[in-house]
């Protein structure tokens, strides 16, 4: 596994995804997985930075925060970059109204923006609300609008929870775009800007970081479009097909954070 890790030296920060990284999801609140616990505890004494950067849209961040803290990790708020406070951004700069077809944990977030007469749809993972009669209110105020704009928390295809695979919010915004024959705009993984967003956050260069994730499109190709190194992970949603991919070839594989993190360390 050592071969060809040289440029690993040179890293200052690590950018890690949560969900499928650090755990997995679940209606119980979900299980870390082994070792990463330990692995964002030895990250933090040996003196890299750390930034986790996750599509997550089912809770605020302060609710989904608390709840790693729970299960074991030593993290804060300030060290997640997460799409709903993007999108909030983007919208006050742009002067859009929302309407929200997002989870019912997820709305508080959006407090402080004006939601009458929306001029705009955001869709984040909305899970149960995703039903037909939502969806097709989402389809009607954009079919409706004379420059429809779609604003999506993230173009994942699915994610693991305990109990097994689940659709992703990229699932429904190919939907309404189909529907309304509109590009809906990604606030999250894999758009550009929201890397770098998490590496101003994190405080370091793209060549000086590395991205680790579970996701071959989302994580590792939309991390190595911003410049940075990807490492995937063989845990969460990963499947064996993923090491065909046609397109993103990661710098390299690692069983899990645990391992990618022994490795790095043993660079510095």
């Amino acid at each position: 596994a050592m071969a060809g890790w040289g440029w690993a030296r040179t890293v200052r920060g690590l950018l890690l995804d949560i969900s499928g990284v650090l755990y997995d999801s679940g209606a119980d609140g979900g299980v870390p997985i082994a070792g990463s616990a330990e692995a964002v505890r030895r990250i933090k004494a040996s003196g890299l930075k750390l930034q986790l950067c996750t599509n997550e849209t089912q809770a605020t961040r302060e609710n989904f925060v608390r709840k790693l803290q729970g299960l074991g990790f030593d993290i804060s708020v300030a060290e997640v970059t997460a799409p709903a406070p993007a999108a909030c951004r983007l919208l006050k700069e742009r002067g859009l109204t929302p309407h929200l077809l997002v989870h019912d944990d997820l709305v508080s977030e959006f407090a402080e923006l004006d939601k009458t007469n929306p001029n705009c749809v955001v869709l984040g993972d909305a899970a149960e609300n995703f039903t037909y009669a939502n969806l097709n209110e989402a389809f009607r105020l954009l079919i409706g609008m004379e420059k429809p704009v779609l604003i999506s928390l993230g173009k994942g295809r699915y994610y693991k929870e305990t109990d097994g695979l689940k659709l992703d919010v990229g699932a429904y915004m190919k939907a309404l775009e189909y529907a309304c024959d509109v590009q809906a705009e990604v606030v999250g993984k894999p758009a550009k800007s929201f890397f770098e967003s998490a590496l101003a956050e994190l405080g370091v260069p793209p060549e000086q970081a590395i991205m680790i994730g579970d996701d071959i499109v989302n994580d590792v190709g939309g991390a190595q479009q911003c410049g940075m190194r990807a490492l995937q992970v063989r845990t969460g949603k990963y499947r064996p097909s993923d090491e065909n991919h046609p397109k993103v070839k990661p710098d390299a594989y690692v069983n899990n954070l645990a391992e990618a993190v022994d490795i790095i360390l043993q660079q510095l």
